[in-house]
């Protein structure tokens, strides 16, 4: 396909492949109101210039009782104003317990505002636990594509089954979205999304990998809150992303790349930027993420801090602290970067997750009766050593730069006798699958839990399938890592009362289209056993 082909099947007309794949319903995409109902197809679905929903629809944050629906007006999404007036539009929207729409359960209307880049959030409540609903939106005349969510089970239910993957590190240029395409295929549950869901950097004039060319506003790197929107316009332009989202509800935190590379509480990467200017520039970036994702925060961001860490139960089976590793952070110490000997990192004065959220953390953690319990987070905790040699190298960007931290936080977990502790991570680009042990140091200490780093959507570029680590084997340097490898993909989790089993899902390429997907490694933690074995 050439590129000018390429870019508009990707940024504006009519997709070449399966929007989504459900039915025919979810690409119903232009109405008339001269319909007896509003909400029904013409014959011959076609969208129109002005078509507004094309950076699609999503929900997230399920509850027992409710869940979080989002779209974002936008009919030439590559402008700050995403090509709509200035001015507010109504949107109705509806939910219902099939595709088709015969049985509705709500519906409603909201307004999109230019001050909020005409972004939609919709919390409905009222609606049943663990239970499947499909969801679009209006506006005027035109239908969203149809999204699929689910509510969580009650909390005090004992669920057999959970079905979750989580994905990290999407870069854009870095190649294509095809292993968002295959999770939505999975029909999950849940998602998590680790963070990176953008990067900040300014992209070549022919889009890097994907050889698709980009007008001349994205060669510098964001800051203002309009560069912010047309970036996040870029990226869910993508089909697979947006297939992606309407598979099933997304859970979200951000890592770095959302705002700034390895940015740490109040401070810019590398002193490259005043605190003031940094805080503003943060600012911004916190305000795009959240018109752009289906996320419930306690208030609408307005200034420089935005709470973001919150809690989600499925019954007794799972609970998920999803956690804030970036804003409430000390700066790294000896300069960032992997260092040998660097004696700050051990100071107990230093925080990773700020002492309200550690707290938060380790108070619910005592409190949970849940069978499994996760910290879905960024940043790998497991100690990694990237020296082969007897020096330690570490990096001071991962909890390992923050050693004191760490070591609260899983004391605090053994003191507590918490229930099958699972830590989820991304950010590295790598796969990696590790024993939490009481001393990193002593292969034969105490195992506290486990943990699964999931690999980069795309960041990094094809990856290297000859490199790695088998599953259930030891990394020579770093004996509690028990998987690795260098792949793009991501990563699917089938819960159990008895057993959590993931499986990393990878594909051969992405810098060209509809790569194929296997899985590259399975592991299982089993209830009440600390550690991993093999299928």
């Amino acid at each position: 396909m050439d590129d000018d082909r390429r870019l508009a099947d990707t940024l504006g007309g009519t997709s070449r492949r399966d929007f989504f794949g459900f039915t025919g319903a979810a690409l119903a995409l232009a109405f008339t109101t001269r319909l007896a109902d509003p909400w029904t197809p013409r014959s011959t679905p076609a969208r129109s210039a002005d078509y507004p929903f094309q950076l699609g629809v999503a929900s997230g944050d399920p509850l027992p009782d409710g869940v979080m629906l989002w779209t974002r007006l936008a009919s030439r999404p590559l402008e700050p104003l995403g090509g709509m007036p200035y001015g507010r539009l109504k949107v109705e929207w509806e939910l219902a317990e099939d595709e088709a729409f015969t049985r509705r359960v709500r519906r409603g209307s909201t307004w999109a505002t230019p001050e909020y880049g005409h972004s939609v959030h919709v919390d409905v409540r009222g609606l049943k636990p663990a239970r499947e609903y499909f969801y679009r939106f209006r506006s005027g005349t035109e239908v969203s594509p149809v999204g699929r969510t689910k509510t969580a089970p009650e909390a005090e239910a004992n669920p057999g089954h959970l079905l979750m993957a989580f994905a990290s590190c999407a870069s854009w240029q870095d190649g294509f979205y095809t292993a968002y395409r295959h999770l939505a295929v999975e029909s999950p549950d849940v998602v998590f999304h680790l963070g990176d869901y953008i990067y900040e950097y300014g992209i070549v004039q022919s889009g890097g990998n994907r050889a698709t060319p980009v007008p001349d506003q994205f060669r510098v790197q964001c800051d203002t809150l309009d560069r912010y929107r047309i970036q996040y316009g870029l990226y869910k332009s993508d089909p697979d992303l947006q297939a992606a989202h309407q598979a099933a509800p997304w859970i979200v935190t951000w890592d770095d790349h959302e705002v700034l590379d390895n940015w740490a509480g109040r401070y810019g990467p590398g002193g490259e930027v005043t605190e003031q200017d940094f805080l503003v520039i943060r600012a911004n970036a916190f305000r795009a993420y959240w018109e752009n994702l289906p996320i419930r925060l306690p208030e609408t961001p307005q200034g420089p801090d935005v709470r973001i860490y919150r809690r989600f139960r499925f019954g007794r089976l799972a609970e998920f602290n999803v956690l804030d590793t970036r804003q409430y952070r000390d700066d790294q110490v000896c300069g960032d970067g992997q260092q040998v000997d660097c004696l700050p990192r051990l100071d107990p004065a230093r925080t990773m997750l700020g002492d309200a959220q550690e707290k938060w953390l380790l108070d619910g953690l005592g409190r949970s009766r849940a069978r499994w319990n996760v910290l879905a987070q960024q940043i790998a905790m497991c100690q990694l050593d990237y020296d082969p040699g007897p020096a330690q190298k570490l990096s001071m960007d991962l909890w390992d730069g923050y050693k004191a931290a760490k070591d609260r936080v899983l004391t605090g977990i053994a003191q507590r006798r918490v229930s099958n502790p699972v830590v989820l991570a991304g950010d590295l680009h790598n796969n990696f699958a590790g024993e939490l042990k009481a001393d990193f140091n002593d292969p034969s200490s105490a195992t506290l839990g486990v943990e699964f780093v999931g690999t980069s959507v795309t960041s990094g570029g094809n990856g290297n399938a000859a490199t790695g680590l088998p599953a259930g084997g030891r990394d020579p340097v770093n004996q509690h890592i028990r998987f690795s490898s260098y792949q793009r993909g991501y990563v699917t989790c089938d819960i159990t009362p008895g057993q959590w089993r993931t499986d990393f899902k990878v594909v051969p390429y992405v810098d060209r289209p509809d790569a194929p997907v296997s899985t590259r490694g399975s592991l299982v933690a089993l209830d009440g056993v600390p550690g991993l074995n093999t299928p």
